[in-house]
């Protein structure tokens, strides 16, 4: 049962929280509508769209600076608290600065799954739309999402190979698909040209040939145009760099499992992703405190010394999480490790300031 010194500093803890959110989410979407207002009036984005894109931005910023609003909203009420004395007055009654951080680490608890259904759930569809508007809108030539030299194994015999991709049109140059059994090729298809068609989900092959090679002689067939059906989507198999974002977990768990059997080149960022949505949630207990620690001590030079170590000590957490995340997507370092090595360096710092702040 929680007791009234619970109580209280919870209610502290979730509303300075709370608050601070209320305060910067605003800030952020003025200061990104402004960067932005010239391409939206360009483009005539109708009124509707705007909003549903702030609503989506809203979120999507909320769960990207999460750990850093947390840390700083725990440093400024505490600090509040112990320059009014109050701290010392808790533990002057005979509470251990152990059982003063309860209420804290029910707070984080509580910070912690929220964040975990946010970003497993909530999050992924706000970072869809965040990220087609953008790309609708935002992007000059709505090329970003294009991509060249696309080879891909599809299944356990079938490659497919295009030079170029056009995402918006499902429209893909100098097309091939292999088909082996065991190691040895039995067919090959070519295509100038590759075009989804929608309405049907079927495929038109121009200039189309197919080679079938045999013990001694092959066969060769080539038609001017051919409309035929396969086992995969255009887009699926060039997924644009973002898609891992906009998944839920369990859409994300097989999602990453069918690119390994691709043997895509984008594991790495994906693993990141799928990392991360772990990550950020479990760093809410090793904020919390690090900021406990920082400001449960009265300094000369009051709350402003705090928020100042506070901002600085969130900063450097950022970096080291945009740093080792950027590593793992372009090299072969774990993205496991790097996700969760900012945890692990500040999980340390966190036992060191607070062994220091309990004395």
């Amino acid at each position: 049962m929680l007791s009234i010194l619970d109580r209280y500093i919870l209610r502290k803890y979730l509303g300075t929280f709370t608050l601070l959110l209320l305060l910067f989410i605003p800030i952020g979407i003025t200061v990104h509508l402004a960067e932005k207002i010239d391409k939206i009036l360009e483009n005539e984005v109708p009124l509707t769209e705007v909003l549903i894109y702030l609503y989506h931005f809203t979120i999507y910023f909320a769960n990207l600076l999460f750990p850093l609003f947390l840390f700083l909203s725990v440093i400024w009420f505490t600090s509040k608290l112990a320059n009014d004395t109050e701290i010392i007055a808790f533990l002057s009654s005979g509470v251990s600065y152990y059982r003063f951080l309860r209420p804290y680490i029910i707070g984080a608890t509580i910070v912690c799954i929220a964040a975990l259904v946010f970003s497993m759930y909530l999050a992924p569809k706000a970072s869809k739309g965040f990220n087609e508007f953008s790309y609708t809108y935002l992007k000059k030539g709505k090329k970003d999402r294009d991509q060249s030299n696309v080879y891909t194994q599809i299944n356990k015999n079938d490659y497919i190979y295009v030079s170029y991709f056009n995402v918006k049109e499902k429209i893909g140059s100098n097309f091939t698909l292999e088909h082996f059994e065991g190691n040895k090729m039995t067919y090959k298809i070519s295509a100038s040209q590759i075009k989804f068609i929608e309405k049907d989900s079927t495929y038109s092959l121009y200039k189309y040939s197919k080679r079938k090679i045999g013990e001694r002689d092959d066969i060769l067939e080539t038609k001017p145009k051919l409309d035929t059906v396969f086992a995969f989507d255009m887009e699926d198999l060039t997924p644009v760099t973002y898609i891992a974002e906009t998944l839920n977990f369990t859409e994300l768990n097989d999602f990453i499992k069918k690119e390994k059997a691709r043997g895509s080149s984008y594991i790495n960022r994906y693993e990141v992703v799928r990392y991360k949505r772990w990550s950020l949630p479990v760093s809410a207990y090793i904020l919390t405190i690090i900021a406990v620690a920082v400001s449960s001590v009265k300094r000369r030079g009051g709350m402003g010394v705090n928020l100042a170590i506070g901002i600085s000590v969130g900063m450097v957490y950022i970096f080291f999480d945009k740093v080792f995340g950027t590593m793992a997507e372009q090299s072969d370092f774990s993205p496991f490790l790097a996700t969760w090595f900012p945890n692990f360096v500040f999980a340390i710092l966190a036992i060191y300031l607070l062994r220091n702040a309990k004395r």
